[in-house]
């Protein structure tokens, strides 16, 4: 078998509304497509990262906590990378949203730092 590439990312979210805007509004993600699906009380939201990326934003009623610490088991977080990671830093901050410390990379010397989504879900920014 061959990977080619990452296809899409899911992410279950217990506020629909307020998810769609973090990643819409304050990540500046572009709707592809949104659905709600009647049978299920459910949406799903399908939003571009770059030209190849899709993250699938998912609302169900009544849906579990997960731990998602970055350092929890399973999947650690969502990371994406940004060209100037203090500009990035500068216009979360603008919109209310707070990030940890920048930290620098041991292996790669880059900058990265983290923040959360609305379901306090860990998000890395990564310098290119």
């Amino acid at each position: 078998m061959k990977l080619n590439k990452i296809h899409h990312i899911a992410i279950i979210c217990s506020n629909y509304e307020k998810s769609k805007e973090f990643y819409v509004q304050i990540l500046g993600l572009k709707i592809i497509k949104e659905i709600y699906r009647k049978e299920r009380q459910s949406y799903k939201l399908d939003l571009a990262v770059g030209p190849e990326y899709q993250i699938e934003l998912f609302s169900f009623p009544n849906s579990p906590e997960r731990s998602s610490y970055p350092e929890s088991r399973g999947l650690r977080h969502l990371a994406f990378e940004v060209d100037n990671i203090d500009d990035a830093i500068k216009e979360l901050t603008d919109k209310n949203i707070i990030t940890e410390k920048i930290r620098i990379d041991e292996i790669t010397s880059k900058k990265f730092t983290f923040f959360s989504d609305p379901d306090n879900l860990p998000i890395e920014l990564y310098e290119k």
